[in-house]
């Protein structure tokens, strides 16, 4: 697994608890804060997955 998947992983769950905590305190700049960290989190996560394919496709291709 790659280093990124679990980055992203990692901020996905830190954002949505800032964006809920933003939201629950009326904190819009919070709310914001942690919708983007969350974005950023699926965005990484979403590298990561591409990266780990592309090995997995290499690794396959040299087997044969």
């Amino acid at each position: 697994m790659d280093k990124q998947r679990v980055k992203g992983a990692i901020d996905q769950v830190v954002g949505s608890a800032k964006r809920h905590a933003g939201n629950l305190t009326g904190n819009t700049g919070t709310e914001v804060k942690g919708a983007v960290q969350q974005v950023k989190g699926k965005v990484e996560t979403a590298v990561g997955k591409l990266k780990d394919a592309g090995r997995d496709a290499k690794a396959t291709t040299r087997s044969r």
